[in-house]
């Protein structure tokens, strides 16, 4: 965008027609930032960042070459350098009026005059803050923060006619302001729509305590007069360096033209079972109990693709990072080298530590990375990271849909109850997948042995019949001929008709 500049009173003003949050993902949704020379509100609970989301709004304007003006009433310099160095910035370009500037204009002789004391008071806060921008011209103005000066007002009318000369004196300088204010009970002057009016934009903050694991916190942008941002609520975190904002993910704007093509596990029973194969841009869910092989069957995936030159990125909800990889490399399959050399990722997720919004954010870049494979095990611990399970389905939707726009396989996991005998699955997500594939276990002389068989596979056909499912020390994963000799299987209560001896061929599965 190109940007006009001229001189006034030795500062730089920008006459373009967006102004920077200095917040990436905030900019993003307000579609590329916000209209300059106007008011904005931004409310929210104590502790949900407004004063560190002001700082970046200044810091971004005095890297732009921006005049900037900081008005505190609620805080001093010392409770600001303490934020300003927890993030490793500084305050030196940053012009600041504080209450003890204003509370020494405050101690003459109010009590002398005919007056109420908050009426002298208040004239000479709003003089005082009309002569700094005056004489300072500001670009960018942050006004810390509006609950202070509400108490001044005392009343609804005279707060909003005070606020109005202001927005009047700022509009005249050309500048882009921010009023901070405290999100308060229902009936108190805070909530009193009056600002919302008088404001271009409102923002609104919020920091939930779930019953476990740390806050979460999100925002949502209310009003922005003339701009189509994006709505709704967006995830963010506020980190050394500042906020970090997650825009929700709309699938629909990542849209890209794909060719479908087969992938091969590496075992020729298995493609056999799949159809050729899962296909690229399609979405594969494993259910299974226990100890059935969904993560093995998930990591036979990522080897072979490793092997290939395709980059896979696999979440771990459930189980150490270590001991997947030992796991693995007990039943032979050597991911070791395709992890040194970055060819799979496996992270480690704390479900009571991140955000819907942020996991979305880290799977967005991996795939903006190269990615071709993403791996979710399990689904189980992605739905204890959810605030409620109500949104786990959109949630998961949006983000499986934007995957196979971008071409990129998804396997996700998904944990049945009980250990022998499978029960109802804690959600049912069986509408959002291209191909479902279901383990058992079973019985057969006296030996408990496992079963696969696909259920569902939207792309393609695929073969109906249920195959022995092994897991093989030094060998890996090995799958059987058709269990026709079985009847009711995925029942739990199967029927044997043959020979125990001609269940699974001596073969090591590959091709």
């Amino acid at each position: 965008m190109k940007k006009n500049r001229s001189k006034a009173n030795g500062s730089t003003v920008l006459s373009d027609q967006r102004c920077s949050s200095g917040v990436e993902g905030l900019d993003d949704i307000l579609a590329t930032g916000l209209p300059r020379d106007c008011f904005y509100l931004i409310q929210g609970d104590p502790g949900s960042g407004k004063t560190t989301l002001a700082l970046q709004f200044l810091l971004e304007g005095v890297r732009c070459g921006e005049s900037v003006f900081y008005v505190t009433l609620s805080e001093t310099r010392e409770e600001l350098l303490k934020v300003t160095r927890s993030h490793g910035w500084s305050l030196e370009d940053i012009p600041l009026l504080e209450l003890s500037s204003i509370e020494q204009l405050l101690r003459p002789e109010a009590q002398t005059t005919v007056f109420r004391p908050s009426e002298i008071e208040l004239n000479k806060v709003s003089k005082l803050l009309i002569d700094e921008v005056s004489e300072r011209r500001p670009a960018r103005i942050v006004f810390d923060s509006l609950s202070e000066f509400r108490l001044l007002a005392e009343t609804a009318l005279r707060y909003r006619r005070e606020l109005l000369n202001l927005k009047r004196h700022f509009a005249q300088h050309r500048s882009t302001v921010l009023l901070l204010d405290d999100k308060m009970d229902k009936g108190m002057i805070g909530t009193d729509p009056h600002v919302m009016s008088l404001s271009h934009g409102v923002i609104e903050m919020e920091q939930l305590s779930p019953d476990y694991g740390k806050s979460r916190r999100r925002l949502r942008v209310l009003k922005l007069r003339g701009v189509k941002f994006r709505e709704g609520y967006h995830d963010y975190i506020i980190d050394t360096g500042g906020l970090r904002v997650f825009p929700r993910l709309v699938a629909a704007e990542h849209r890209t033209k794909i060719e479908r093509e087969p992938v091969s596990s590496g075992i020729k029973e298995l493609d056999d079972l799949f159809g050729g194969g899962l296909d690229r841009g399609t979405t594969t869910l494993i259910l299974g109990t226990a100890g059935t092989g969904k993560s093995t069957l998930a990591l036979q995936y990522a080897r072979q693709m490793a092997s290939k030159g395709d980059r896979t990125i696999l979440f771990a909800f459930d189980e150490m990072r270590s001991i997947m990889l030992a796991r693995a490399k007990a039943l032979g399959l050597d991911l070791e080298k395709h992890v040194e050399s970055g060819a799979i990722t496996v992270q480690q997720v704390d479900p009571a530590e991140i955000s819907p919004g942020e996991f979305a954010a880290r799977v967005k870049e991996q795939v903006n990375g190269g990615c071709k494979l993403v791996v979710i095990d399990t689904l189980n611990g992605y739905l204890n990271a959810m605030p409620g399970e109500k949104y786990l389905a959109n949630q998961l939707h949006e983000l499986v849909t934007y995957l196979n726009y971008q071409g990129v396989m998804t396997i996700l996991i998904l944990a049945q109850h009980g250990l022998v005998s499978a029960a109802e699955s804690p959600v049912n997500l069986s509408y959002l997948s291209d191909t479902v594939l279901s383990l058992r276990y079973f019985e057969a002389a006296g030996e408990v042995r496992q079963s696969i068989a696909v259920i569902k596979k939207r792309s393609g056909p695929h073969e109906k019949t249920i195959r022995e499912f092994k897991l093989e020390p030094g060998k890996g994963i090995r799958v059987g001929q058709p269990l026709k000799e079985f009847h009711g299987v995925l029942t739990g209560m199967p029927v044997f008709r043959g020979d125990t001896g001609e269940m699974m061929p001596p073969s090591d599965g590959k091709k």
